[in-house]
Order: structure tokens, then sequence, then C-alpha cells
């Protein structure tokens, strides 16, 4: 059972030391879709790590599923695991280790049932505007699914511009009169860049279940800081696709034009702000798209690709300790090392 009480220390290490050293990281600005595979890949061990010690908890218990993860294996495999130590001490980790994982799984549930509603009820609110075409049946719809988009013209004069993706239908991409008066055609473009790149790359699903990590475990500083940087770094990876092919100076005129109410940018002009549009997705804080803004127009320039590499590589490798912590004592036992 040593591999058992293992991994939790592991999973443990990694959910203390992950969060401290790349909270402190500076190059995450600079390579947020980088940012992100790392942050995922220590999230990733960590529970691994749990579960994995789950796995061989329960087939301490279990003779059945011992002998189906044994199977053909040499007897001094099995040995090697101690799975018959450990005593009734066996029974309360896995019963802690099991409460963690219905009470994760349900919280993961919980957020995805909630999100489905939302996004059903913005979904009626928008065919309620805009009602489909006649030609428009919803198997076509479905057919069509991510690769299809409709462009939506809101009346309100605040400006807004959003995306609602379904998974069976296609992309919806909301934008508002006040929008269209004060964006330039380069900014518009850049906006639905921007709102096209988080569909593509299922950001809301990211976010979701990182909000459920945090949720599940509130007192686990990892998944507190994983909600956070993942708010913001999928902003960033977004700002990054649109700058690509708007350039920079767009999409930072772009987003102050959007948000010079609140952030108090903009031509020399002082906004009033507008109450914010029920059934719309709540506006980002002030000074997230100061910080924005300022990263496109002032930003230090991308790592290099050597770089990149190797923080890539150092995430496959944080999330490769646990199947190897998992698979030591088989292998020592068959190379004969124990």
């Amino acid at each position: 059972m040593g591999t058992a009480f293992a991994l939790p220390i592991v999973g443990m290490a990694f959910a203390v030391l992950a969060p401290r050293l790349l909270c402190r990281a500076r190059w995450q600005d600079r390579e947020p879709v980088v940012a992100l595979w790392v942050w995922q890949c220590v999230v990733a061990a960590v529970l691994l790590c749990f579960g994995l010690s789950l796995l061989v908890t329960a087939a301490a218990l279990c003779p059945p599923l011992r002998d189906e993860l044994f199977y053909d294996a040499p007897r001094r495999v099995q040995q090697a695991y101690g799975l018959a130590t450990g005593g009734d001490w066996r029974g309360v980790f896995a019963a802690v280790l099991f409460t963690g994982t219905v009470h994760l799984v349900l919280h993961l549930f919980r957020e995805a049932h909630l999100a489905r509603i939302s996004r059903r009820r913005r979904y009626d609110e928008i065919r309620q505007a805009a009602p489909a075409l006649p030609g428009e049946t919803r198997e076509r719809a479905a057919l069509l699914g991510r690769r299809a988009e409709h462009l939506l013209v809101m009346e309100n004069p605040r400006p807004q511009a959003w995306s609602l993706p379904l998974p069976t239908r296609p992309l919806q991409l909301v934008v508002s009169t006040g929008a269209m008066r004060r964006l330039s055609a380069e900014q518009l473009d850049a906006v639905l860049a921007i709102e096209r790149a988080h569909a593509r790359a299922r950001h809301h699903l990211l976010v979701q279940s990182a909000g459920a990590l945090a949720t599940a475990f509130p007192a686990a500083a990892l998944f507190t800081a994983y909600a956070d940087n993942s708010a913001r770094l999928v902003e960033l990876a977004a700002d990054d696709a649109a700058a690509h092919r708007h350039g920079n100076l767009a999409t930072a005129l772009a987003l102050l034009d959007l948000n010079e109410a609140r952030v108090g940018a903009g031509a020399g002009r002082r906004g009033v702000p507008l109450p914010w549009t029920p059934g719309t997705p709540p506006p980002p804080p002030a000074e997230r798209i100061a910080a924005r803004v300022d990263r496109l127009l002032t930003g230090p320039p991308r790592l290099r690709p050597v770089q990149r590499l190797h923080l890539t590589a150092a995430g496959l490798l944080i999330i490769s300790v646990p199947v190897l912590v998992v698979l030591a004592p088989g292998l020592g036992a068959l190379l004969g090392r124990i």
C-alpha cells in the first residue's frame, strides 16, 4: 500500500508548490496558451494522483478488480505493491478518496447543468429577438453545428459584443447597435475574432471546469489560482488570436471603445455608465481590460520557440509523474531490482 499512500503526498506537493511558482512566473502573459497548458497539466497531475491512489486502494480491497489489473502479470509484480498490507486503514483511506471523488463529480455535473440552463435561456432570448429564417430548419442547424455562425445585431445603446457557443447549433455572435456605431470596421472584425477564438478553443468549458474545481475545494490554493488565472489567460489568448489577424492596435482600440465607460479611457471622452443588459455575459473587471490593452500596446514579445518547447515538455513531465509513481513498483519488480 506504499504506492497508494505515496500518490496523495505527491499530489499535495504539486498542489502546494505549483500555485506559488506559477503565480510568480511573468512569462505567462507572454505565452497564455502555453501557460494554460502548464496549469492544466498541474491540475491533471494532482487529480491523477488521487485517482490512481483510489484505484490502487480499491484493488487492495476488491480481489476481482485486483485480478483484472494484474491479469497475466507475474506474481512478484502484485506483491511489489503490498496490497495485503495496511489493515483497516485501507478501507478508511478508500472511503475518504471515494467521498472526495463523488464530491468533485457532483460539482462538475452541477456546473455543467447550470451552464446548460444559462446557455439555453440566452439562446431562447436571442431567438425571440431574431427568429429563424423560413429556410433554416433545426436539422440543418444541427448539421452545420460549429462550422456555421449567426451574426445578430441587437438594439442596445451600450457597446457590447459576445458569443454563445452551443453543442449542436451554429455559433451565435451578438453585437449591439452601440458597438456598430462606435467601432470601425477593422475594430469590429477584431472583436468578432476574439469571440471566435473563445468559441474555437472551447474557453467556456475550461473556465467552467476550473470554477467547479474551485467551488468543490475552495481551501485548495491550486484550484482557486487555476480558476482565477484561467479566466485571465483565456482572454489574453483570444486577444493574441485577434491581434494576429487584425493587428495589436486595432484590437486594443476595440477593447477600449467597448469598455470606455468603465475603463475611463478613450479619445478624451468621459462615458456615462449604462445599465448592463440582462441575459448577456457579465462584463470583465475594468482593471483586467486596462491590463489587456497595455499588454497589446506595450507588452513584451513572445517567448522563443525553444522556450515554448521547454515549457510544453515541462507540462508533459509534470503529468507523467503520477504515472511513473504508480508504475515504479511493478517495473522494479520486473527488472529484478526489488
